[in-house]
């Protein structure tokens, strides 16, 4: 199988080349499990020297609203896309232009190509539980309407109507997958809102004071790396027949108050650690995260068999496991 991944560059992009290439098999059209013989990787800048170094890789640098990179990053022989590139949300918000432009261009570009090629493709869609917003239930259901609040959200939200017409008309094999937000992520703070929910948990684990700009009471819908990309993984593997004519998903994550995280982090790494949580309110990302729903029922993703993180412990401890080689900053 050839497989094009768009924000190859992430920290998830990487993550899940790396798990594509170990696994070395994926299932493809027809139900059979085939060898990962290809994947080209495009972003903005290369990723680590052990995917470029990988003779089964090729690398795409370059930007993404560029349509003559997208058809060299997507030629006819491509099997499946996994479409991660995305401006994130106070990023999208800022730069209104910048967000529609990677946002929602790069997607019904993405879609074009692979209507062209006529080889109805699989692509599986980052969307966000940003998707929802306002006035909404206290627990939201994947059919609940998406109303979302934010210029990102209303950019993933076409995306997945897009996912859902393109499928229908079988241009592609679509499926959308709303992401919980995603901690612990590892390297820098990035123009995510919700980029501090990774940094109270990062940063005091590796000895450094840290900014917490919502209140304790904020709460959020969690997932750990690990499971995502084997949500992903598990997204692409399902028939289209498991999908039927909805091809969007919440993915399962659990839902936690900002205190309860650092609380989670006292109970993993001590006092001392979750300390070094400095509570600054910030309007701007307050305003953004109130607007985010705390709650989901996922029963349809686990009645397709997507796995969920039993805790925030759990989370952080195979943070300390993977990204910090089991090493801990306590004094």
């Amino acid at each position: 199988m050839n497989i094009t991944i768009t924000g190859a560059s992430g920290f998830l992009g990487q993550k899940l080349a790396l798990r594509l290439l170990n696994a070395n098999a994926l299932q493809d059209a027809s139900g059979s499990f085939s060898k990962v013989e290809h994947i080209t990787l495009l972003d903005v800048m290369g990723p680590s020297k052990e995917l470029a170094d990988n003779p089964r890789v090729t690398i795409v640098t370059g930007d993404i609203a560029d349509r003559s990179l997208l058809e060299k990053a997507i030629p006819s022989s491509t099997d499946s896309i996994f479409h991660l590139a995305a401006i994130v949300s106070a990023g999208a918000e800022e730069d209104f232009d910048l967000g529609m432009s990677v946002n929602l261009d790069s997607t019904r570009a993405i879609l074009d190509i692979c209507r062209k090629h006529e080889t109805r493709p699989k692509v599986i869609f980052a969307s966000s539980c940003a998707a929802f917003g306002g006035d909404m239930p206290n627990v939201i259901a994947d059919m609940t309407a998406r109303t979302p609040q934010t210029s990102y959200g209303t950019q993933k939200v076409i995306g997945e109507l897009l996912i859902n017409d393109y499928s229908r008309k079988k241009f592609v094999d679509g499926r959308a997958l709303r992401f919980p937000t995603v901690v612990v992520r590892p390297g820098r703070p990035n123009k995510a809102a919700s980029t501090f929910a990774s940094s109270i948990i990062r940063e005091p684990l590796q000895g450094q004071p840290v900014i917490c700009p919502v209140s304790p009471e904020s709460k959020m819908f969690l997932a750990s790396p690990r499971s995502i990309i084997e949500n992903i993984i598990r997204a692409h593997n399902l028939s289209s027949e498991d999908w039927g004519p909805s091809r969007e998903v919440t993915l399962p994550g659990f839902s936690m108050s900002i205190g309860g995280m650092v609380d989670a982090l006292r109970n993993v790494a001590g006092d001392i650690v979750a300390s070094r949580v400095n509570w600054e309110p910030d309007a701007f990302i307050q305003k953004i995260v109130d607007g985010w729903p705390p709650e989901f029922d996922t029963k349809k993703a686990l009645a397709l068999g997507f796995i969920r993180d039993s805790s925030m412990e759990e989370v952080i401890n195979a943070f300390i496991e993977d990204e910090l080689s089991g090493s801990i900053m306590k004094n």
